[in-house]
């Protein structure tokens, strides 16, 4: 049989996104809690990758304010500031309505699909079984889907980025929540609009989305 070669650059550039990906979604659940060193060998270890693929990773992981690096100290994962809260809703309220929007427009086959997989997820949601981690991993997948379904990159890349401080917030304050399910919970009618191509009505809803978010967390400060 003959042997297929493999790009050594393709291979890294995998490693690279494989420890770009798992290392922000741990600071963005708060498992590298705010404030926090970051070892790069203590990461590569964890993840099987070396320090290359986490050095390229903590590159993006800094442009996207997740962890900050001082001179002689070292780097460290971002603080979660409430006061950043306003600047990202600000933000979020203009960007989600016209995600949702795009995506009810442009969403091929495929993405519908996803998204109707993601409805039936949220359809099983109990909120006396599901833990908070559960229930923000899939508040964060619905997101991320709207956003790709997008099929603009700038702006799914924009999206996703505000979505993760956004989410660091509501972590730090998720004991306080007292309806937190109903929250995800409201990703299902936003669905139904885009899947069903009411871009009007989509945009509606994760305008609205967005606003309860911001009132949610400022009852629970």
């Amino acid at each position: 049989m003959q042997q297929v070669a493999t790009d050594p650059t393709s291979e890294e550039l995998s490693l690279a996104e494989r420890a770009y990906r798992a290392i922000r979604d741990r600071l963005v659940m708060l498992e590298i809690r705010p404030g926090a060193p970051i070892n790069e060998e203590q990461l590569g270890q964890s993840l099987g990758v070396g320090r290359t693929p986490v050095r390229e990773a903590l590159k993006r992981l800094q442009y996207e304010r997740l962890i900050t690096t001082y001179p002689r100290r070292g780097t460290f994962a971002t603080d979660v500031n409430i006061t950043d809260l306003a600047h990202i809703s600000e933000v979020r309220q203009e960007l989600e309505p016209l995600a949702a929007a795009q995506a009810a427009r442009r969403a091929t086959a495929t993405d519908r699909a996803s998204l109707s997989a993601l409805r039936r997820s949220l359809q099983s949601v109990d909120p006396r079984r599901d833990d908070a981690a559960e229930l923000m991993h899939l508040d964060l997948q619905v997101h991320r889907a709207i956003y790709a379904a997008t099929h603009n990159p700038y702006l799914e890349d924009t999206l996703v980025r505000h979505d993760n401080l956004a989410t660091r917030i509501w972590c730090l304050f998720v004991d306080r929540l007292s309806d937190m399910a109903g929250h995800v919970e409201e990703h299902g009618p936003l669905i139904e609009a885009i899947v069903a191509g009411d871009s009007d009505k989509a945009a509606q809803l994760a305008r609205s989305h967005v606003e309860g978010f911001e009132r949610a967390i400022r009852d629970a400060i």
